[in-house]
């Protein structure tokens, strides 16, 4: 598996993929109209010129460079502070270590003193996930009557 910045041409196979990842999240919540469900071609293109977005490729039997896991991010200067979205991976290919990779590697690719993140306080595995990275909660909001956000944030000390 390699980690590389993501090109304008990985788009469409990276919201393709956006699209398998959150089934799962959108069953738990029984709610399938969930913002990354719902995010169009023309959405993740204009989201792709504010940051940066890394993608996780491996080759398949053929040879071919595929796909198999993405996260992006954009950083506020004035707060220094990194916000982090939408790490998937693909669904046959979770948990062998692909989302810990790609979220250190973004870490990584965009020093700061803080990163933030959130996932849905029913996803328990990704709350635990981040956590056992050196996340820690500090806020929830409710969307919905069906969904609260729980907010993580993780500060480095830069050298």
């Amino acid at each position: 598996m390699i980690i590389t910045k993501a090109g304008k041409s990985d788009l469409k196979t990276i919201l393709e993929l956006q699209y398998a990842a959150y089934q799962s999240e959108a069953e738990l919540l029984n709610d399938f109209t969930i913002p990354p469900l719902k995010q169009t071609y023309n959405e993740i293109k204009q989201e792709y010129t504010k940051g940066i977005f890394l993608k996780a490729t491996e080759k398949d039997r053929n040879g071919n460079e595929r796909i198999i896991g993405s996260v992006r991010a954009h950083k506020d200067i004035k707060n220094d502070t990194v916000f982090i979205g939408k790490l998937i991976v693909h669904p046959e290919k979770q948990k062998n270590g692909i989302g810990t990779k790609l979220l250190s590697k973004i870490e990584k690719e965009c020093p700061a003193t803080r990163y933030e993140l959130f996932t849905s306080s029913k996803s328990m595995k990704n709350i635990m996930f981040y956590e056992q990275l050196g996340y820690l909660r500090f806020r929830e909001r409710k969307i919905s009557p069906n969904l609260t956000l729980i907010y993580l944030e993780k500060y480095e000390h830069i050298l």
